[in-house]
């Protein structure tokens, strides 16, 4: 069956093209994923690493265009990658593109969220910085206690955390696309946070609660592809 909607994935802070791999293994067949690489990672790395958050939305603005085409197109991302979603969704209208059908976000706050740039963790010495990632629980202990291997991800998880701790809102009309967010119960969000999500949609945002911390997309990636495959479904460019 041929490919009709394509789903554009956003990492999220440390994260790279491979992150949403259990997502690429339970897609139907209709669904094409396309997990885009932020500069100085993965095939990447070679590349400097984004200084701010309008760098970034530029790169993955000018990775998009080019696959953009007849076909219908949904964006996701986590946590960083969710406010990325938005703001790269802001760029596309903002330059005439087609609208993506559904915007999908997990793991974050509505972007004009006061407590999203409260924390300075990219600021915090190496030993402060690290335990707050451990928190996170999304890098396993076998890459936070490897000095070989935190050389190498610390500078990404730094800058990435630089990008989101520093963004300043700026207020768009509210958008004609549906959302769905959805957050987990053990996530260090503030509920009237999480529904700030509804002031950027003229749509009802579709929020969810699911079991888990703040990576629990890894525990029920069966069940949110599910959602998003049902929701894309209906929008599926005719085969």
């Amino acid at each position: 069956m041929k490919k009709t909607t394509h789903l554009f994935c956003l990492p999220f802070a440390g994260g790279n093209k491979y992150s949403y791999r259990e997502f690429v293994e339970k897609a139907p067949s209709f669904l094409n994923i396309i997990t885009l690489e932020y500069p100085g990672r993965g095939n990447r790395m070679r590349e400097p690493l984004p200084d701010d958050i309008d760098e970034l939305t530029n790169d993955l603005y000018n990775q998009v265009i080019p696959l953009l085409g007849n076909e219908n197109y949904a964006i996701y991302g986590h946590s960083l990658g969710g406010l990325m979603a938005y703001l790269l969704t802001i760029k596309l209208l903002g330059n005439g593109q087609k609208a993506p059908t559904h915007i999908f976000i997990t793991g974050t706050t509505g972007p004009s969220a006061l407590s999203r740039t409260e924390k300075k963790r990219y600021l915090l010495e190496k030993k402060e910085f690290i335990d707050e990632v451990r928190e996170l629980d999304g890098m396993p202990d076998e890459i936070l206690n490897n000095e070989e291997l935190l050389y190498y991800f610390e500078p990404i998880l730094r800058a990435d955390f630089k990008i989101s701790e520093t963004y300043v809102y700026e207020e768009h009309p509210p958008l004609d696309i549906p959302f769905t967010v959805i957050t987990g119960t053990q996530e260090d969000l503030e509920l009237p946070d999480i529904q700030l999500w509804q002031k950027e949609t003229n749509y009802p945002v579709d929020f969810k609660r699911m079991p888990g911390k703040h990576f629990f997309i890894f525990q029920h990636a069966f069940k949110i592809i599910e959602i998003i495959s049902k929701k894309l479904y209906l929008h599926k460019t005719p085969s």
